[in-house]
């Protein structure tokens, strides 16, 4: 399990941490109720192919009534009225089909597992979105803080060559350099506060609510010793290789029912009716029992059709099982080089930002002593200026970089992270229906219960 820490600025008010963005998004998220209404449908596909072994019994009334005209040649014919009412309960029911309906039951079971298995991936995006959006956050805000630094300091610059200006120690030249990096310094600051405002928004789509003070640097998690085992990882437990190999089997055992239904099949059947008829005392009670035996011959092509068809998409699904893992052993090698790349960027950004600040201060000192020009010690600044945005953006790249490694072998969800949430649990739903209970069983009104508090019902 990833236990991620966060450490608060002392002194102030607690802030919100990558964790509270992360429980945020899953407690809030439409994407995954929408996911999970999804998986409570395939539920009840296996209570719909359960209910198809099982019988099927009809009760029908009917009312009749008859008109009956007798005559001949030479005498009027006479009218008669019968009015009857009849009340049947009939039982159909499926006793033999070579398995068949067993099987499309065992597929029905296997389309259950890789819904749970794409529900699982869908909540990795929707933890991985929020990680982006809180990161991206922390980035601009320091943005904007770096830029108004720099404007503050480039003010004091302005001002100090308009001092000297003003005695004679430099030209109009070094003002109006001064004036323009200010002038540029605004504009990057406006830009930065688009940045963040647009951050800000992003943050409220993934998290579902405005951020407020967020923690800038957490613990990332640790990461694998290797690609091979990243690799090797994934390919065990990403949800989307196990939601297709799931797919793989449900077309495999929907190749073997298509075969099956193809052969004979026996049915048993009851009818109990009574009729009574309403004209006069006159009443009748039927019964009846049948066995049947049903072999279909030919449709014209269709049969054979149905079983291609189904080897087909069985082909199908094969084929996307391959693709899936080729995609997620290269995602997992793709998060492991980005996130190599952003730590060795990081260590470089540093080393960059020391330099650039020590250049920075000597060459301004040496602007008091009229050795260096107004222009160098603009330039020194831009260039600490761009160092420091660079060592920011790294740093959050670096935090990205390992949430998608995380989420790249099938790590990123709630459970496996240890979020103080209500974890969905999807056999809660399906033990529930699987059988397919009647409404007024206990089962089933164990089951209207769930709806209601799912607010379904």
């Amino acid at each position: 399990m990833v236990v991620i820490a966060a450490m608060l600025y002392p002194g102030t008010a607690r802030a919100e941490n990558l964790t509270d963005a992360m429980v945020g998004a899953y407690n809030t998220s439409g994407l995954l109720e929408q996911n999970r209404a999804l998986l409570r449908a395939a539920d009840e596909d296996v209570a719909i192919a359960a209910s198809t072994l099982r019988p099927v019994v009809d009760f029908i009334v009917a009312a009749q009534r008859d008109y009956s005209t007798t005559g001949s040649s030479s005498v009027a014919g006479v009218t008669t009225n019968t009015t009857s009412v009849t009340a049947q309960l009939g039982l159909d029911w499926l006793i033999w089909d070579n398995g068949a309906r067993r099987l499309s039951l065992d597929a029905a079971r296997e389309t259950v597992l890789a819904t749970r298995q794409s529900l699982v991936a869908v909540e990795q995006n929707i933890l991985l979105r929020a990680v982006a959006a809180y990161f991206n956050v922390v980035l601009q805000s320091e943005n904007v803080a770096l830029q108004r630094n720099n404007l503050r300091l480039l003010g004091e610059e302005l001002r100090a060559a308009q001092d000297r200006f003003d005695v004679g120690e430099v030209t109009r030249t070094d003002v109006a350099l001064a004036e323009s990096r200010v002038a540029a310094t605004r504009s990057a600051l406006s830009a930065a506060l688009g940045g963040l405002s647009d951050a800000r928004a992003e943050y409220a789509n993934a998290v579902g609510r405005q951020p407020g003070q967020l923690v800038g640097r957490t613990s990332l998690p640790a990461g694998p010793r290797s690609l091979a085992d990243a690799q090797a990882l994934a390919v065990r437990s990403h949800p989307s290789i196990l939601a297709a190999q799931h797919q793989v089997a449900a077309a495999e055992l929907t190749v073997q029912q298509v075969a099956k239904s193809l052969g004979p099949s026996v049915t048993a059947g009851a009818d109990v009716s009574s009729t009574e008829s309403l004209s006069s005392s006159g009443y009748s009670n039927d019964a009846t029992l049948s066995l049947t035996l049903t072999q279909r011959l030919y449709q014209g092509g269709g049969l054979n059709a149905q079983v291609r068809r189904a080897k087909a998409s069985r082909d199908s699904v094969r084929a996307n099982l391959l693709t899936v893992q080729r995609d997620v052993v290269q995602d997992v090698s793709d998060a492991f080089v980005r996130l190599q790349v952003a730590r060795a960027s990081l260590a470089a950004s540093a080393e960059q930002v020391r330099a650039a600040r020590v250049a920075f201060e000597g060459i301004r000192e040496e602007a008091t002593l009229g050795a260096r020009t107004t222009l160098d010690v603009l330039s020194a600044e831009q260039e600490l200026l761009d160092a420091q945005t660079a060592q920011i953006s790294a740093r959050a790249e670096e935090s990205v970089a390992a949430y998608q490694l995380l989420s790249a072998q099938g790590l990123l969800t709630a459970e496996k992270l240890g979020l103080a949430v209500q974890i969905y649990d999807p056999t809660v739903y399906y033990n529930l229906a699987k059988d397919a209970p009647v409404k007024t069983s206990k089962q089933g009104r164990e089951l209207d219960r769930v709806l209601k508090a799912l607010g379904k019902k």
